[in-house]
């Protein structure tokens, strides 16, 4: 798929790497898959809808990281209670966006890109965050390698619009390599007392936690 408004070299520069990296990491994620399946049980694949280019909403896909432990009244307990070590693991080494290569193939995501957070704050972004739909969702990106779930969202979105006006192939490149460095190194993983990171509830607002997997 070629998604209308998207550079042809970015879509055919995902394609390639995409293709030769899931013949490669086959192995990878079949093993993957079974470890979660025997951790965590069922399902192995985390979903979720975010928005994509120019706002369209789309499936996001994850290993699972969490477990489904509640409480008395059956409520799911909070995200820092059923992140497992397994699942901090997948995470810290970015194991768990794995699956997001289907949705590269599949048109919805680049591999390079603003990372694709929740419906919810579409309407809580300024003009100028907002910017950071003009381009495909990416598995890494820019504000990634600068610090991920450690930055503010602020200097996040700062980021992010940099990305949407500089963007070329070699930076592509670039903050590919880059992520890989900083996937062994486990940077910026979480902020603190947070599974993932605070919400984002609009530039003038008090921020609160919110369950990033359910």
């Amino acid at each position: 798929m070629f998604p209308r408004g998207v550079p042809l070299a970015k879509r055919v520069f995902d394609l390639l790497l995409t293709s030769l990296g899931l013949v490669l990491i086959s192995p990878l994620l079949i093993a993957l898959a079974l470890l979660v399946r025997l951790k965590l049980g069922k399902p192995v694949i985390f979903r979720q809808q975010r928005p994509g280019y120019r706002g369209k909403p789309f499936w996001i896909y994850k290993f699972r990281t969490m477990n489904d432990l509640r409480d008395p009244d059956g409520n799911l307990l909070a995200d820092e209670q059923r992140l497992t070590g397994f699942g901090h693991f997948l995470r810290g080494v970015s194991l768990d966006e794995l699956p997001e290569l289907f949705n590269v193939l599949r048109g919805e995501m680049s591999l390079v890109g603003p990372r694709p957070l929740l419906m919810q704050y579409l309407e809580r972004y300024s003009p100028e965050q907002a910017r950071r739909h003009e381009v495909l969702p990416g598995i890494t990106g820019w504000a990634q390698i600068h610090g991920r779930n450690a930055l503010t969202w602020e200097d996040k979105f700062r980021l992010d619009v940099w990305y949407v006006e500089h963007w070329s192939i070699w930076l592509d490149v670039r903050i590919l390599a880059i992520t890989l460095v900083k996937a062994v190194k486990r940077e910026g993983i979480s902020q603190p007392g947070h599974a993932t990171a605070e919400e984002f509830m609009g530039a003038h607002s008090n921020q609160a936690s919110l369950p990033q997997e359910k």
